[in-house]
Order: C-alpha cells, then structure tokens, then sequence
C-alpha cells in the first residue's frame, strides 16, 4: 500500500545491511480467537462478511474490510530482490495519508499527505515527489476502496488460509505488477510483492496491526526541501 508497495526503487536504495530478524511466528489460534480478532476488524457489533468463493464476493468482502477502518497503524518487514532486509513502522490515515518509517540503518520516511507521495533520504538528504493521483496508493488509500472493478483487478487465487489478487499497472511513474495478499478467514492484509518491468520481486510483510487510533496528523506533513 504504500510507496513501498509501489515505487519498489525505494527497496533497491536499502543496499545490503545487516540482517534484520524476521517477526516470530505467531500461534496457532483456534476458531474463536479467529472470530474475536475478525470482530475487531470490522468493529464491535459490525457483521462480519459471510465467507465467499466466488472472485467478485471475495472481492466485495476484501473491499468492505479496507472500508470498515479509517486509520491502521502497525510494523512492516520488508525483503529486496536480493534479499536485503528492512523494517519500520506504518501510519495510514484514510484518504490518501500514509506513512512508512524504516528503522536504522536505513534512512528513509515515505510520506502520502493525499496529494503528494514523498520519499525522503535522511542520509543523502534529499527528497523526491510524486503525484498521488498517479500511483497505486489511491486503489486503497481513498475514500471508498472499490476493488470489484474489473478493470483494476488482474486475478484472484484462493488458498486454503490465503487470498491473493493481482493489480497489474502501467503508468509514467510504475509499470509491473502488485500481488496483495490476505487472510482467508478476517480479510486482513497480510503482505504484497511488488514484481517491477524487469521482474524483481520486493515483498511487504505487516503485523502488529491495529485500527481506529488516531495518528498525529502530523506525520503526514510533507516539509518541501530547498
């Protein structure tokens, strides 16, 4: 979701640090802590979706899980195409606000104020933007996630404890393809692999994941460099 999820040159400056540790495993859990965390999801007293098989009802329930929440807050690892490893903190403020905060000894903040993608090197010092209404971010950043449109949706592949749907984009700004993946049982988004024009993989892993706390809406100020 995210600049990281779409403009994969931003995995490509990490270079090869020092390995990060993976998140641990987490438990098994058994079917009422399945359905008490699918609660918390869509909030308290909200009907969870009824499961669905066919691709435009899984569809519809993957979009009524992005459009029970206004904020998500969380942690992120994220593994390059040569496998360097990164990791950070998330902010996601609906519509169109984003931040992502890569730990040391990456230097790096991505930053969406809903008009305006940044991506911000602390170490180089500098500072480029982008046009949010030209990336992906808007697919599931604004106001209403609509993901049954036809055109906007490549595949869906559904798994025993997964779903997976491709995004395939071409624009001035990314051209590749955007895998995002869920949680059979909530819908929760649980990773993306962005698979750039010349078929390198980044993948985004997020846990730890909360909703409804309101971020300081200032880590979606954008500070123009000069």
């Amino acid at each position: 979701m995210l600049a990281v999820l779409l403009l994969p040159e931003v995995a490509l400056r990490a270079e090869v640090y020092d390995p990060v540790p993976l998140p641990r495993p987490r438990p098994a859990v058994s079917a009422s802590e399945q359905a008490s965390a699918a609660s918390a999801t869509f909030g308290q007293g909200a009907s969870r979706p009824a499961p669905a098989t066919s691709e435009a009802g899984v569809l519809a329930n993957i979009s009524s899980y992005f459009n029970s929440f206004r904020t998500m807050q969380g942690e992120f690892i994220q593994i390059g195409p040569q496998g360097q490893q990164s990791e950070g903190v998330f902010f996601i403020s609906r519509p169109g606000k984003i931040r992502f905060q890569y730990k040391p000894p990456v230097r790096l903040d991505v930053i969406s104020d809903g008009r305006s993608v940044a991506i911000e090197d602390k170490k180089a010092k500098t500072q480029e933007l982008y046009p949010y209404s030209k990336t992906p971010l808007r697919y599931l950043l604004d106001d209403r996630v609509d993901l049954t449109n036809r055109k906007l949706v490549d595949g869906v592949k559904q798994e025993a404890d997964l779903i997976s749907l491709v995004i395939i984009e071409k624009s001035s700004l990314v051209e590749g393809k955007l895998t995002l993946i869920f949680d059979r049982q909530t819908y929760e988004l649980r990773q993306w692999i962005v698979t750039d024009a010349q078929g390198l993989d980044t993948s985004v892993a997020i846990f730890n994941t909360r909703t409804g706390i309101r971020p300081d809406p200032n880590l979606f100020r954008i500070y123009l460099q000069r």
